[in-house]
């Protein structure tokens, strides 16, 4: 982390200082650029990257009276850990995380109780640098509510409002009009504010979707589990272990450890229950549920000493038809005003752990998009494109927990009667471990378009693929020799990256591509960095333009790199030198991702984190023709 840019000030550097001409507190906006409803993961995630730019008034609005204190959710992919480093907050969510390392897996046996039939490695190896995390979503929504505090904007939810109506007019520059409720017990008039852009992140009773009259799509499959966290004594011995477990009788557990040691999840296979009886989860009682998992885990006891929560919900998958407030017959005539994000435009089983991975990733999505197109750096129609990708995304999604949530409530197969159905121990293991790619969170992969190149020049950076995240590796900091992962540098802060891996020649020499590509990215008319970004700024407002050489640390003295990758930096013109790194000889990044050593890559990388495009170095014009299509010039001052 960078600081002292302004000059030294003591004190927490991540409390950074506040921007001027904030709303001062105690009062309400009659007018705001986005107003996000909803603090749960989709909308703490938009909340917290649109944080980041003071100059975008931001409103969040949440019916709870205070910040969550119990979530639901817990299960943490690699893919979300990778996208809380970029708003500096991985390393304290592992710290107080669970560290899902391995599974288990348990069948029936021929005793009339359980077995472990097998034990895998949870996340395979190269798939991230980071773990796959056990953590409570109230944690992870306050360490996002905690950066957007400290954020310049110093931005807090409003608590205690409730969004109850939005419409959309044909006209004007705040053609959202949304209408919010108090919640408390002494609820006044109703407030009514004017948006430029409105978000609906409030769950699956979404008043912005019923607003904008978006139907859900999808069947309940009229299955009853219950979940239950808890503090017990038992001797089942993969207790600390996420396990799969199926007993003689058909019941299955999903056991989870949780956080802290101790507590620990179980979601408990409770059977079919009839479609027509509306009363029937109702009927359901924690000790039924812990009957039930007493049952399945026979042998093994279990001693319930306290329940932290516990639900009974139905399995199902749904969808909403579209993700904001166009009709497919509009699409191309107008640009989006209202969107929705998370559970309001997907639901499905909790077993597979997707649902608030995937609606954080709907909010980090969508967030930049908003502050380009606010900004006036990109042009509206890049926000068609928050549709386009994840309502692809969140199919696949109910296609892949349709399978899931199948395998966790399948009977055991009869090896005396194999015509009568049913999932072996094997089969439902097999299930799990191929399905690892996407329950680590690494199954997006994004189709070629507006803001996603074609995969022409993928095998100069095979290691890269274009519209998969960006997959980090180690190297070394030329300046002072400290060994990092390079996607670690990327901040949630709007920006591109540009990495450039250099070719074989040294960046002195006079065949150097790498040099070439800086001269052209630091002076030609036509490089996006001179196109786009305004007058009066640091160089890399808009553009991360990072190196990556293939010499030694010790054989390359600063001096050497082409001037423009190490920027000045104001007020105080200081030089910038964190944007030249070097491959790592224990892990060299070239090797490990497949870059052609000869010729060297460029890597366009999205501020959500996945690779846009993979281009040679002398593609300078295929590099701005790209951005030229993304971008819009700045307005002259």
């Amino acid at each position: 982390m960078q600081f002292y840019q302004d000059g030294y000030r003591p004190g927490d550097p991540d409390i950074r200082p506040a921007a001027p001409g904030r709303r001062a507190p105690g009062t309400f906006p009659e007018q705001v650029d986005v107003l996000i409803a909803g603090t749960g993961p989709a909308g703490s995630v938009l909340a917290a990257q649109l944080a980041e730019f003071p100059d975008i008034s931001t409103l969040v609005v949440e019916r709870r009276e205070a910040a969550l204190e119990l979530g639901h959710a817990d299960g943490v992919a690699c893919r979300t850990v990778e996208m809380f480093n970029g708003f500096g907050l991985a390393e304290r969510l592992m710290r107080e995380a669970y560290w899902v390392n391995e599974t288990s897996f348990w069948g029936p046996d021929s005793a009339d109780g359980i077995a472990r039939t097998g034990r895998i490695q949870d996340v395979a190896d190269g798939l991230s640098e980071y773990p796959h995390v056990i953590v409570n979503q109230a944690r992870m929504q306050d360490l996002l509510l905690e950066h957007m505090a400290n954020s310049p904007s110093r931005l807090v939810p409003d608590y205690g409002l409730e969004l109850i109506d939005v419409s959309v007019a044909e006209t004007g520059d705040h053609p959202v009009t949304a209408t919010l409720r108090r919640t408390g017990a002494e609820p006044g008039a109703d407030i009514t504010v004017a948006a430029k852009y409105a978000v609906g992140c409030e769950g699956a009773r979404s008043n912005v979707r019923r607003s904008l009259g978006i139907k859900m799509q999808g069947d309940a499959r009229n299955h009853a589990w219950g979940v239950m966290d808890m503090l017990a004594v038992t001797d089942f011995p993969d207790i600390r272990l996420k396990s799969a477990i199926q007993s003689a009788s058909g019941g299955s557990i999903l056991l989870i450890p949780r956080e802290g040691g101790y507590l620990v999840r179980l979601y408990v296979d409770l059977g079919d229950i009839d479609p027509g009886d509306r009363e029937a989860r109702g009927r359901f009682t924690a000790d039924s549920v812990i009957e039930a998992a007493q049952k399945i885990l026979h042998p093994y006891t279990l001693d319930v000493k306290e329940i932290a929560w516990w639900s009974v919900y139905e399995v199902g998958q749904r969808i909403a038809e579209r993700f904001d407030d166009v009709l497919p017959e509009d699409r191309g005539t107008r640009t989006p005003r209202v969107f929705i994000a998370g559970d309001a435009c997907h639901t499905h089983s909790a077993k597979a752990g997707q649902g608030m991975n995937v609606s954080m990733q709907d909010g980090f999505n969508l967030g930049w998009k908003l502050a380009a197109v606010l900004q006036g750096r990109s042009p509206e129609a890049l926000l068609d494109t928050y549709s386009e990708e994840r309502q692809v995304i969140a199919q696949e999604l109910i296609d892949f927990d349709l399978k899931w949530s199948t395998a966790m409530a399948a009977k055991p197969k009869d090896p005396a009667n194999p015509d009568a159905g049913g999932m072996d121990a094997a089969e439902r293991q097999g299930i799990f471990t191929q399905g690892g790619r996407f329950t680590a969170g690494f199954a997006t992969d994004y189709r070629p378009g507006m803001i996603t190149g074609e995969g022409t020049h993928e095998h100069l950076a095979s290691g890269f693929p274009v519209g998969e995240r960006f997959h980090s590796s180690p190297v070394i900091r030329l300046a002072d020799a400290k060994p990092l992962q390079l996607g670690h540098q990327a901040l949630a802060d709007g920006r591109w990256r540009i990495y450039v891996f250099a070719d074989a020649a040294r960046p002195d020499a006079a065949d150097s591509r790498l040099a070439a590509l800086c001269t052209f990215l630091a002076e030609a008319p036509s490089s996006p960095v001179c196109s786009f970004t305004p007058a009066g700024v640091d160089d890399d407002a808009v553009f991360d333009v990072r190196a990556v050489l293939q010499q030694h640390h010790r054989d390359v003295e600063p001096g050497d790199v082409p001037a423009f990758l190490l920027p000045r930096r104001a007020p105080l013109g200081l030089i910038d030198y964190e944007k030249v790194f070097t491959a790592d000889a224990a892990n060299d990044i070239f090797a490990a991702r497949g870059i052609d050593r000869e010729l060297g890559a460029i890597v366009v990388v999205r501020p959500d984190q996945y690779v846009a495009h993979v281009l040679p170095l002398d593609a300078h014009a295929e590099l701005a023709a790209f951005f030229a299509g993304i971008m819009r010039a700045p307005a002259l001052v």
